[in-house]
């Protein structure tokens, strides 16, 4: 269960001086005066949210440094001044660290890797003794590396998958089975693209990102419009809710573990509350095991 995803053709690099004109700008644009204790004195705005005057004023910066900087030249920007206006932008954790990677990004003395990312296989024997919990290893780009039958059982077979469609941001806007199996999908759907807007500050030169999301931009109204929101967020914890083809509805909670030696891999399980309708249909897709993706309808298949 953990053939690796073939090469995929190589996409454009993503525009790093563009990515933070856009990020800056788009986050300006969801603060009010009001939201950040400037007097608003009914003034008729031509574009939504704070002026560039109004967030240097707060970042205690001059307009013209801070206009170069949302123009995208954030060459020899202090991590002072990154920090100033993370504040006055009021940014979380995750979108701090996202300007940081376009504003000063690290150098990299080697072109990105197009080589399969690698699980070690110890970890692959750790999921695969889960017993009852669905469990994956999750990496670049959002491509799912290896799996345990539980998972299959929950989220479809990926082993009848082809290995470059192993990917959960494909699956999610490119196949219908998946939008019927999460009942929030909008919200699945803006966490996948948050993940890979985080993922893409971070590897800007990735040819297969690069690809991916001009892939999706093309086959996805739904992705271009939320890839257009510069959205980022970091995985994390929650709850999820299916319906299943086989148990109808189920209710699992989700944990997220980054690798200590491999920080592009996070672990992901699900595990129902004890005594719920959800743990008992996990007993009975237990049983069942890849027998649970193959008698349903709606479940993909190779």
């Amino acid at each position: 269960m953990d053939e690796q995803p073939s090469q995929e053709p190589a996409g454009r690099p993503l525009d790093r001086r563009a990515e933070l004109s856009e990020f800056l700008r788009t986050r300006r644009a969801r603060l009010k005066p009001e939201d950040v204790g400037l007097p608003d004195f009914g003034r008729h705005r031509r574009v939504p949210g704070l002026r560039r005057e109004e967030l240097a004023q707060l970042a205690g910066v001059s307009v013209a440094y801070y206009t170069r900087l949302e123009q995208g030249n954030g060459r020899n920007v202090s991590a002072e001044v990154l920090d100033s206006i993370a504040r006055a932008l009021r940014l979380t954790g995750a979108e701090h660290a996202h300007l940081t990677h376009l504003a000063k990004p690290k150098q990299h003395k080697k072109k990105p890797s197009v080589r399969p990312q690698q699980v070690r296989g110890a970890l692959r024997e750790l999921i695969d003794t889960f017993d009852g919990v669905p469990a994956y290893v999750v990496g670049r780009r959002s491509e799912i590396l290896v799996w345990n039958r539980m998972a299959a059982a929950v989220f479809g077979d990926w082993s009848e998958v082809p290995p470059q469609e192993r990917n959960w941001a494909r699956m999610v806007f490119l196949k219908p089975e998946y939008r019927e199996l999460f009942v929030e999908w909008d919200q699945k759907a803006s966490d996948m693209v948050s993940f890979l807007r985080m993922d893409a500050g971070c590897h800007p030169d990735d040819p297969r990102l690069s690809a991916l999301v001009g892939e999706l931009s093309v086959k996805s109204e739904e992705f271009r419009r939320l890839w257009a929101t510069h959205d980022v967020k970091e995985k994390s914890h929650g709850v999820k809710r299916l319906h299943h083809p086989l148990v109808g509805e189920l209710t699992l909670s989700f944990e997220s573990f980054r690798l200590v030696d491999d920080d592009e891999q996070s672990m992901i399980t699900y595990h129902a509350e004890p005594g719920s309708p959800s743990s008992d249909a996990l007993r009975l897709l237990a049983s069942w095991g890849r027998d649970a993706t193959r008698a349903g309808t709606s479940t993909p298949q190779a």
